[in-house]
């Protein structure tokens, strides 16, 4: 009787499984979409020089408006405590206006400051409502000055010479002078 060969365990041609791993690596790479974080669109300071000592700026106390934002996420506006947030953009409003010429409030627009102070412990959220009611009452003022509601204004195309026209009037004599400070630590 005819024996049969030993032939082994069948084997799997695996040569081709690395091109298979890296097609799925790369396929994997392509589709997934990596969120990406936008975060605040702020205009940050010149760095100073090293070898020269800071300005020494001088502002005049009327022309600057405070708000203060402690770990508790509680404001301080002008050392008044204010619980609604959303006045805030009247308020700030009114101080760069000044359309009564209160005495209190900014000389004049191109002198107005807001200040925005916050503690370490302030929550992202709480600083970015806050920051967010400050540029609103600017782009209400720019809107109002040419026609627009603070969005419409927002939503200027600044590629189109038409438009940034009517952004430049808008904020013609009306720098945007928002100041935020470093923050201090908890309780100061």
């Amino acid at each position: 009787m005819a024996r049969k060969k030993d032939r082994g365990s069948p084997e799997v041609n695996s040569s081709s499984m690395a091109d298979i791993a890296f097609l799925l690596l790369v396929f994997f790479l392509v589709t997934t979409t990596i969120p990406n974080d936008k975060g605040l669109l702020i205009q940050l300071p010149q760095k100073l020089d090293p070898n020269e000592p800071p300005p020494d700026i001088k502002l005049n106390e009327r022309n600057v408006f405070t708000v203060r934002i402690n770990s508790a996420d509680n404001l301080l506006v002008e050392d008044e405590p204010l619980q609604d947030v959303y006045q805030l953009k009247q308020m700030v409003k009114d101080h760069v206006l000044n359309p009564n010429n209160d005495p209190n409030k900014a000389e004049n627009p191109l002198e107005a400051v807001v200040s925005l102070k916050n503690d370490r412990g302030t929550s992202y959220e709480r600083f970015v409502t806050v920051l967010d009611q400050l540029q609103a009452a600017y782009y209400e003022i720019y809107g109002e000055r040419v026609g627009l509601t603070a969005q419409e204004y927002r939503n200027l195309d600044r590629k189109d010479p038409r438009q940034l026209e009517l952004m430049e009037r808008g904020k013609e004599g009306i720098p945007m002078a928002i100041s935020i400070a470093q923050p201090t630590k908890f309780g100061e």
